[in-house]
Formats: C-alpha cells, structure tokens, sequence
C-alpha cells in the first residue's frame, strides 16, 4: 500500500523502472513508511498487468500470490520479531508452551537461506525480488554473506534493501546499491492522516514523533503510553529528579522506550539551552524544559547526549532493565549539580 505523502516517492520510484538497478537502498527516518513502500513496489515489479504509473493491479494472479504471501519469486528477509505473528498468538491462546523469544536481528541462517533461494532461476520467467529490512539488523558475518551476492548478482533478481539507520550499513554494502532517500511527509500531510486514523491530540503525538506519522500512530495506540508521559512529567523536575523510584515506577517499559523518550527531552533541553531553534519533540512541556536548561550547560548536555548513544548500541541487550534505568536516570539527575 501507498500512503498519502508518497506519491512523489513513487514517481521517483517508477522512473527507475527502466534502468532497475540490481540492488536498491530507501533510507530516511524510521517512521514515515519505507519498508511500505518498498513492498509496494516489489508488488508492482511482480505484477503481469501493473497500471500506467507503474503501481500493481491488485487482480491478476501475481498480486494474488503476493497478498497471500506466498508468490514464488518474492522473498522478505527480516528479523524474526517483526514477522507476523498469527501462529504464535493462537499458540498463546491455546496454552502453547513458552518459546524462546523472537530474534530481534537478522540470523545467519536466514542469510544463507537467501543465497540459496536466489541461487535458482526464477520460477514465471520474469524477475525475482527480494526486500530485506531492517538492512542494519545484519550482523558482520551476515552483511559480509549479503555483500558476495550483491557484488556477483544472480540474474534478474533484485534487491529492495530498506534502512533507519543508514550510518549503520556496512560501507562495502552501500558502495554496491543504488541509494534512494526517502522523503518525510509535511506536517500538514501527516496531521491530516493521522486525524483520519482516529488519534487525539495529533500535533503533540505527531512532534514527540519527530514528525513520523507511523511513529506517532504507532506510539498513540501503545499500552504503555501513560507511562512515558508520566516520565516526561517527572524529567521536568531536573535535580529533584528522584531516579530510583522513576526506575522503579518503569521497570516494566521496554529500555529502548525509555531511552527514546529520554534522547528526544535531552535534544530539546540542547536547543533550548544553546539558543538554536524551539523546542521540537515536547512543545507542551516549554516551561519545564526551560527551567532545566537554565539550570545546566552544553557541555553537560552534549556528554549526556554521547552517553545516551552508548547505552542504545546495547538496550536491546538482555540486560536488568531497572539497573540501566537507574544508571541512566542518576546520570541525567547529575546534569543539574
């Protein structure tokens, strides 16, 4: 499917229909529909009746394979964790037994999969096209297999590669794909389709979003909203911060939620504190922000900042979630000593 702000994206998109490129790269920030897109358009390069711009039929045999997920010259590579997970709820359901927790990288064994899968000629004659997402979910060996086939490409196979983090991709990977950025939508356009998808209170979602429509639907439908918005309460205390029991309160959060939420008051206490430009991510939360950046420095707020990076390299390790937060949480509470 296309959302509303991607048809400019698409129209670029079609144009390199002619000179398709063996292996494509859309990046941009996470959130504003890239691995959408890039489905979409894997549909469209499988369709036998595909429309004028380019865009599938949805009702020849192709689009039929495709929707059902089982179209023989198409084939996703993606961590195990953002597979759909139908089965695994029923098994739930049923009283299943307690399985191992979903991989949250791309496996070597899914790699070597893929190199064999594409290792054989296509089954209608035509192209095959695979999507891999995220690309930087690959560990070294993996980007380093991946990289062999991109560099000696099997015939009419094409590579939809989709990223967050381009910084993230291995140089040698990036040298051998054809790179398309991928455009955020305007804020009109983002408000304007979140208002039509239900959600309350859109501009505030849609800026703590940092402008990413499917971000921000994705956070106003999340169960454990309420408690991030009651973090954000409590950052705006800045030295009575009491971090312990802030830890104690989110224990049950995902770290990567809270330290989401934890980068994104830090860039806006940096903004406000070095003079460069409005609050971006908590416009709502001015007078606090203010205060706590009255009662710091840069300098502070830059190490803090490189700190933070350091802890999301690891917080989707299986570490106690509770000690990285209170760890975090007295580091950000020393910012105003």
């Amino acid at each position: 499917m296309l959302y509303p702000w991607q048809q400019d994206d698409w129209q670029r998109l079609a144009a390199l229909r002619e000179r398709l490129p063996h292996a494509l790269l859309l990046h941009g920030q996470q959130g504003i529909g890239k691995r959408d897109l890039a489905l979409h358009f894997a549909q469209g390069l499988l369709c036998e009746t595909p429309l004028a711009d380019g865009q599938p039929c949805d009702r020849c045999s192709a689009c039929h394979w495709f929707s059902q997920g089982n179209h023989p010259d198409f084939t996703v590579v993606r961590p195990e964790a953002l597979e759909a997970g139908d089965a695994a709820e029923g098994d739930a359901e049923a009283g299943g037994s307690k399985k191992k927790a979903p991989s949250k990288i791309i496996r070597m064994e899914q790699v070597r999969g893929l190199i064999e899968a594409v290792g054989v000629g296509t089954h209608r004659a035509g192209l095959r096209v695979v999507v891999v997402y995220p690309l930087d979910a690959l560990q070294t060996e993996g980007a380093n297999a991946l990289l062999k086939t991109l560099e000696e490409p099997p015939p009419s196979t094409v590579f939809l590669l989709v990223t967050d983090r381009i910084d993230r991709v291995l140089p040698t990977i990036l040298s051998r794909c054809r790179q398309f950025s991928v455009t955020r939508p305007t804020l009109a356009a983002a408000l304007d389709w979140l208002r039509s998808q239900g959600v309350a209170d859109v501009e505030a979602q849609l800026a703590v979003a940092g402008g990413a429509p499917l971000t921000a639907l994705h956070a106003a439908e999340a169960e454990e909203q309420p408690l991030q918005r009651w973090l954000v309460s409590q950052l705006g205390a800045g030295a009575a911060f009491d971090a312990l029991a802030a830890a104690d309160q989110l224990q049950k959060l995902p770290v990567p939620a809270v330290l989401g939420v934890l980068q994104r008051w830090t860039y806006d206490l940096l903004a406000l504190c070095v003079g460069t430009g409005a609050v971006r991510y908590f416009p709502k939360e001015q007078a606090a922000l203010a205060r706590c950046a009255g009662a710091t420095d840069a300098h502070r707020l830059q190490a803090f900042a490189a700190r933070l990076v350091n802890h999301r390299r690891s917080e989707s390790h299986p570490l106690a979630a509770r000690l990285v937060m209170e760890s975090v949480f007295l580091d950000y509470r020393q910012l105003f000593r």
